[in-house]
């Protein structure tokens, strides 16, 4: 794995809705996307840690924090209906005409603060072990679909997925997981494919990395941010 690159991209915008200056906000000790940051340092397979962001406050604080700024994202590319995909296609372009090419982008979204280095090291070394186009961070759910109901305008209550069963009990359900957002890595040539919008013909070999509920914590609003804390206070 030495002669390959694995670059860290961190994506962070700065016209948060749910949590104004979400990525900065304070969380206990340090900003938001310091934690991202700091475990992504700590890693031994990452060559470079990149934020790409809109914002000159989230270029200074994680600049502080020890990542790279190469670029600044432009506007257009952080609006709240952006996909991910542009946003890295246009990182990897930018650091082509820069003289950078990696060989792996592992996106590490800023809003996982528990998701540690030994996670970050463990999904890359999946990628590289069973040489899959991707591996995605997951967890099991806790709320399933088999439970969940919809409601007509009249307020009538039906099964959101019909089965034979009304009730099922836990110990019955089968598995199912839910992407947590904290971790995914892909090979260069897989975006490279999207970006030309080539059709290869055949699906991509995606990998999931399981992770505990316990870490997985999305900091998307105010109570997410909440419970971060609270686990966090936990570990120290």
């Amino acid at each position: 794995m030495q002669h390959l690159k694995f670059l860290g991209l961190i994506p962070a915008r700065g016209g948060s809705k749910g949590i104004i200056k979400k990525c900065i906000t304070p969380l206990l000790d340090k900003p938001l996307i310091a934690y991202t940051i700091e475990e992504a340092k700590k890693s031994i397979h990452l060559h470079r840690i990149i934020v790409s962001t809109d914002d000159k406050n989230i270029a200074s604080v994680s600049k502080e924090y020890g990542a790279e700024i190469p670029f600044m994202r432009p506007k257009e590319l952080a609006q709240d209906d952006t996909p991910t995909l542009p946003v890295i296609q246009h990182a990897l372009n930018t650091l082509r005409s820069q003289g950078y090419v990696p060989d792996y982008i592992v996106l590490l979204q800023p809003t996982s603060p528990l998701r540690d280095v030994s996670h970050i090291d463990a999904a890359i070394e999946k990628i590289i072990q069973t040489q899959s186009d991707m591996v995605v961070s997951l967890c099991k759910v806790t709320q399933h679909p088999f439970w969940m109901r919809r409601i007509d305008r009249e307020d009538k209550v039906y099964p959101f997925i019909e089965t034979k069963n009304t009730y099922h009990r836990r110990q019955d359900l089968p598995e199912l997981y839910r992407l947590n957002g904290a971790i995914t890595v892909t090979r260069r040539e897989v975006i490279e494919a999207a970006a030309l919008a080539i059709d290869e013909k055949k699906k991509l070999d995606i990998r999931g990395y399981v992770m505990e509920e316990a870490v997985s914590v999305d900091v998307d609003t105010p109570i997410d941010l909440f419970i971060a804390q609270k686990l966090l206070e936990e570990r120290a």
